[in-house]
């Protein structure tokens, strides 16, 4: 299935941020479409034998393996899948179109059931053996089925914040991610209703996964009048901002934070900023903090902007239980 195509944080994850500043969209345009062309095509073209010769050895075509050609500025992780008789796939290819995953140093491949006389890969290859609706010449995998195989590459938290981010982005529409769980099992079903393509973020989705466990009423992408968007406001009273190198580096941006901060308190909020770092690779310390800061709920009940301020505040006075989401997931 096509999706509509018109769209690294931490050194170990890959978010929404591509090295050379392209937007998600703008790499799916150039990375997903990316075909080999077989010597019979070439020669079909217009070049002889001799011709396509003196153009590997010039170093203006590249020969990926017996009878396939690209150009050289191609990807290198494309490159590479094509040299393994491959499609890229997973966590590789969405890594690559600039949506979340989780950490990974291997290449992650598709390669057709049946497929004979391939090279043998190195040892951070990963192959997924599977059919695949894509033409016999594609370098890419249908990023639906990619999506698909990602759920069983990484753990479902995260698989649940790869999705938000490729849905968030515009890669994929609902009808897609309706596909997405058609070919994943049964059991995963229950995760479908976890998703919101809200989420400007994978940390922000692993947060939103966090605090319903921890008791909490949750409001997400809530505006606050002086204020402007932010990430969730947690009871009514409590403003959770997921803040990572990417948006939150240098002074301006300090001072945008701490102006708004000092809005949000003068309307009675507490606003807590916890670093995509510790949500991303220290769950249990975040869980632990807002626990305590959950645990002593302001006196005030007046602030604004929450559809269900006054029950929440109530229910934050009672001691704060969790429910063992990251077990569960």
């Amino acid at each position: 299935m096509t999706a509509p195509y018109r769209e690294r944080g931490f050194p170990a994850v890959m978010d929404c941020v591509a090295t050379d500043q392209k937007t998600p969209r703008e790499l799916a345009d150039e990375i997903l479409p990316a075909t080999f062309l077989s010597r019979t095509a070439l020669i079909e073209h217009g070049l002889r034998g001799r011709e396509i010769t003196r153009l590997v050895a010039a170093g203006r075509l590249l020969r990926l393996r017996n009878g396939r050609y690209v150009l050289p500025d191609l990807r290198a992780e494309l490159v590479q899948a094509g040299r393994l008789g491959a499609r890229l796939d997973c966590l590789s290819l969405l890594g690559a179109l600039g949506v979340f995953v989780h950490a990974h140093d291997d290449l992650h491949v598709q390669i057709e059931r049946g497929a004979t006389r391939l090279p043998t890969p190195g040892r951070r290859v990963v192959r997924h053996w599977r059919a695949s609706s894509c033409d016999r010449d594609h370098l890419c995998a249908d990023i639906v089925e990619a999506l698909a195989q990602a759920f069983r590459c990484q753990p479902l938290r995260f698989a649940v914040a790869t999705l938000d981010s490729a849905w968030h982005h515009g890669l994929i529409d609902e009808d897609h991610v309706n596909a997405v769980f058609d070919l994943l099992p049964h059991r995963h079903q229950r995760l479908r209703g976890l998703l919101d393509r809200r989420a400007e973020s994978g940390p922000e989705t692993l947060l939103r996964l966090i605090l319903p466990a921890l008791g909490c009423g949750i409001d997400v992408q809530v505006r606050i009048r002086g204020v402007g968007r932010v990430d969730f406001v947690v009871d009514g009273w409590l403003i959770v901002e997921c803040d990572s190198r990417q948006y939150h580096e240098g002074w301006p941006a300090q001072k945008r934070d701490r102006r708004r901060d000092l809005a949000a308190a003068a309307q009675g909020y507490t606003t807590i900023r916890p670093l995509a770092e510790d949500i991303l690779y220290h769950p249990e310390q975040v869980i632990a903090m807002l626990k305590r800061v959950l645990a002593h709920p302001p006196r005030r009940t007046d602030v604004q902007n929450s559809s269900h301020r006054a029950a929440q505040v109530r229910k934050a006075r009672r001691p704060v239980r969790e429910r063992p989401i990251l077990a569960e997931f």
